[in-house]
């Protein structure tokens, strides 16, 4: 028998129960492996590396990995991969779910900036769907554009229309099913039923009725075995009773099931046994000969040894996929002018069909069952009447006639007359014509895909230097707009001193600001260091303000700090600071060294909570302006960031300058957020990473208006 290479529904429902087990764990790292395998490495507090592999090309397979069957990393990172990185390390893995009975897996990760689903579609291409927290598509690695459903960046994942579910559906739906059929009894199974060619068959044989037995011979008694076998088929799933089995024919992996078939033990297929399912799953598919893959690699079309991507693999299949979508495109031109043949036989032939819609609607509304109609139409043949002469056939479960016309069958709704009949004959042909213009669109995202991939191809064989893969990240500084682009990757990271007012200098040394005279004394008593420098304005009511030399980590060590940098801590302990309140434009300042700054006061004095003393001398900062920047950050980190305008501006995608004015606090943090959004194309990362809230941190207390 040729062996699985494809999961089926079954296999699916008993894998997310085993991997609900991982449920936890942290997320270390993303790799893609060709354009088609997909590994996460993640961490589980009990049982250490955790391996997960989702594959979508010729072999679709998902699930967690011994440590001895992961290949090496692959050299480049390409962009997807890099786009889950930042996405998902050091998010938590949520759990994972089946989408209803097909063969689609969603997996969930939580992170405290965002939440991310991985959308596996196991079927036919196959793809990888990355979504946000609100269903929209982040990216994928293949785009769809079709007239049912669409899965393209920006766009709201739309799952594939519903499939029965066989193992829920009750006896009197699974007996209807049985009875519309007109083939056999393991073919109904296997498709009206969905279950597949090989459950098809356990089901029969577990319910010891004949597979080829034909529907029209088959009977309550049959059904009601067929239903029972199904439903313990459905309590095993459903308990996790599982029993995996790995079946080999002639010493090669044919077959894997989470619990013995009576199907292959009657082939005298050997097997072997499994403690769980994932693990029967991650042996079988590293034994599976892949011989006669296209390329015959393993891993997805990546070489594993040399960690070179096998181009003429992938660039083969992306024109596999074009030559498909042509000949897809073509069947659409002929099926949208048979619609339009078929619309106009019907006004050609007005009165006939008319006759007979007429004739049957007539019919019905004096009771006559759809058996007799038909019956009457056959005899009317017979005494040679035009009208019955074009009937072909009636069905009463869909309320339809078919007729031929002028060597031209049609279908038509009895419920409706001649002029609606053929006007939803004309809306197919162009319902056709729009799923072509679809089609047209995805032939030319896989063209893109191609040319992207000859591309790759060419800097390789240029001789690119086969660097460090996390040094080739570091590297690789392109120059992206994040404002016009239409998904923006949130990347944050809680920060010791986001409580207090912060921000960092052109020199990138971070500066940090009391918020109150709580926060004041704790800066002084905890955060100031040898080398750090404290800043404070001349007039009462400004924040402690500390320009540091190290992190509160590092080792406390002189360093000498740029003048650039004291000056704009000057201008951030202006700004914060009781003159923002009072409407006023410029203040001075002063800056002193760690040792100056005591909560000591001389003999017969009193120092008040936040408050402190200097002894020595001073340098003074005059007429510093009072102005601050607020913006978004999207490199490395996304991020509302505010200070000294020439600190934050050139490390902010887009900023706005705000100065002492007429505004409240609040009401200039709204003005601030819908000027924000109005700048990027993606407006749901701003709403994630900049609200009204987070902009307001960064306002100083006091009235505000906007530069120009």
């Amino acid at each position: 028998m040729d062996p699985k290479r494809e999961l089926s529904s079954i296999d699916l429902a008993a894998l997310v129960t085993e991997l609900r087990r991982y449920e936890g764990a942290k997320v270390d790292k993303a790799y893609l492996y060709g354009d088609d395998l997909l590994r996460l490495k993640m961490r589980d507090f009990d049982r250490g590396r955790v391996e997960l592999f989702v594959e979508v090309g010729d072999v679709k397979r998902a699930h967690v990995a011994a440590a001895e069957h992961v290949p090496d990393a692959p050299g480049r990172p390409p962009n997807f991969a890099k786009m889950l990185r930042n996405r998902l390390s050091g998010a938590d893995f949520a759990g994972v779910e089946q989408f209803e009975f097909d063969r689609i897996l969603v997996f969930k990760f939580e992170r405290g900036d965002s939440d991310t689903e991985l959308v596996a579609e196991l079927f036919g291409q196959g793809n990888i769907a990355v979504l946000d927290e609100n269903r929209e598509v982040v990216s994928s690695l293949s785009t769809v554009r079709l007239k049912s459903r669409t899965v393209a960046p920006g766009s709201q994942y739309e799952f594939p229309s519903s499939r029965l579910n066989p193992l829920d559906v009750r006896y009197e739906a699974f007996a209807h099913k049985m009875d519309d059929s007109d083939t056999d009894v393991v073919r109904t199974l296997a498709t009206q039923l969905n279950l597949g060619g090989l459950y098809a068959e356990e089901v029969c044989t577990r319910a010891g009725v004949e597979k080829t037995m034909d529907i029209a011979d088959a009977g309550d008694e049959e059904y009601e075995k067929l239903y029972d076998a199904l439903g313990r088929l459905r309590d095993q799933l459903a308990k996790g009773e599982f029993d995996p089995r790995v079946y080999l024919e002639d010493d090669a992996v044919v077959d894997v099931t989470p619990f013995p078939l009576e199907e292959h033990e009657s082939e005298g297929l050997d097997a072997e046994a499994y403690d769980s399912f994932n693990g029967a799953l991650d042996e079988y598919f590293h034994r599976l000969d892949r011989s006669d893959d296209d390329g015959g690699s393993s891993g997805g079309g990546a070489a594993a040894d040399t960690g070179r991507p096998d181009f003429q693999e992938e660039i083969e299949k992306k024109q596999r996929i074009i030559e498909q979508q042509e000949g897809a495109i073509s069947g659409f031109d002929e099926q949208a002018q048979e619609e339009r043949e078929r619309a106009e036989q019907v006004y050609a032939r007005y009165d006939l069909v008319n006759e007979i819609l007429t004739t049957i609607r007539g019919a019905r509304e004096q009771g006559v069952p759809w058996d007799d109609i038909g019956t009457k139409f056959e005899e009317g043949k017979e005494q040679g009447i035009d009208a019955a002469e074009a009937v072909r056939g009636v069905d009463g479960a869909n309320g339809t006639v078919t007729v031929s016309l002028d060597d031209t069958t049609v279908t038509l709704d009895v419920s409706m007359g001649v002029e609606k009949n053929a006007d939803q004959l004309y809306k197919e042909a162009k319902r056709v014509e729009e799923k072509k213009e679809g089609a047209l669109d995805a032939i030319e995202d896989t063209r893109e895909d191609l040319e992207a991939l000859k591309k790759r191809r060419e800097e390789w064989e240029r001789g690119d230097e086969d660097e460090d893969e996390e040094d080739e990240e570091d590297d690789d500084h392109e120059e992206i707009n994040w404002l016009s682009r239409q998904s923006v990757p949130i990347r944050q990271q809680d920060h010791w001193f986001e409580r207090f007012r912060w921000f960092r200098t052109s020199d990138d040394f971070l500066v940090i600001g009391g918020r109150n005279a709580d926060q004041n004394e704790e800066l002084v008593k905890k955060y100031l260091g040898k080398g750090d420098l404290f800043f404070h304005t001349q007039a009462r009511g400004g924040p402690v303000t500390i320009l540091k030399a190290t992190g509160p980590s590092e080792p406390a060590r002189d360093v000498e700090i740029p003048e650039q940098s004291r000056e704009e801590a000057a201008q951030f302990a202006v700004s914060y600071a009781s003159v923002w309140k009072e409407g006023r434009f410029a203040e001075d300042a002063y800056m002193v060294t760690h040792d100056q700054v005591s909560k000591t006061p001389e003999s017969g004095e009193y120092v008040e909570k936040g408050s402190f003393v200097i002894r020595g001398d001073r340098t003074y900062y005059r007429d510093v302006k009072a102005e601050v920047a607020v913006g978004i950050a999207c490199e490395p980190e996304t991020r509302v960031v505010g200070g000294p305008p020439s600190a934050i501006e050139p490390q902010a995608e887009t900023s706005i300058r705000v100065r002492p004015g007429r505004y409240a606090q609040n009401d200039m943090a709204q003005m601030c957020y819908r000027q924000l959004r109005k700048r990027f194309a993606d407006q749901s990362f701003v709403r994630k990473v900049a609200s009204a809230d987070k902009i307001q941190e960064f306002l100083p207390p006091g009235g505000s208006e906007m530069v120009e």
